[in-house]
């Protein structure tokens, strides 16, 4: 049995890790086994680039968190040599991230993870990485609104100018009459 002391921290460490995965937006479970110190030392870089917390913890640490943030589920993922990323801001960068690391490095798998409350497998990490970031998609929306508005603009000029165009001619033909009589 481990003294008060060792236990309090631990329960420290486990309220910590609690709240930040109450607080995060999404997080992914990695199984980081065999990845070099260099791959290891960029991917901490371009996480903390993107705002992601990545950590290791002991499984029976993050189990706990996990049970105590309302991510039971997410236990099935903590066997081996896992890391957490978590992320505050961005639903989709710890998965894009960490789906990019897996696909160069064969022995970085990725395990699960959780987003929008709801425990997900790794085929779901693995989609939710192929979608574009946010300012993309925005942009597209924003592409197709703006598309969509022009059209409406450029038919409105050709009738107004089909209308002004009608209008001009009109009295042209009106006196052309009265000139002959």
């Amino acid at each position: 049995m481990p003294s008060a002391k060792i236990l309090e921290g631990k329960q420290a460490i486990v309220a910590g890790l609690t709240e930040k995965i109450k607080a995060a937006k999404s997080g992914v479970i990695v199984n980081y086994q065999g990845i070099t110190v260099e791959d290891d030392t960029a991917l901490r870089t371009t996480l903390r680039k993107a705002g992601v917390e990545y950590k290791v913890y002991k499984n029976s640490i993050t189990g706990r968190a996990c049970d105590a943030a309302g991510y039971g589920d997410a236990k099935a993922y903590l066997e081996g040599m896992t890391a957490i990323a978590i992320s505050f801001e961005d639903e989709v960068a710890p998965a894009k991230i960490m789906k990019e690391y897996a696909d160069k490095i064969a022995t970085f798998d990725i395990k699960g993870g959780f987003i929008d409350k709801t425990v997900v497998d790794a085929d779901a990490i693995k989609a939710l990485a192929d979608v574009p970031s946010k300012p993309i998609l925005v942009g597209k929306l924003l592409g197709t609104m703006m598309s969509s508005v022009s059209k409406l603009a450029i038919c409105l000029q050709q009738i107004i100018d089909k209308q002004q165009q009608s209008a001009n001619e009109a009295p042209e033909t009106a006196k052309a009459p009265e000139a002959a009589q």
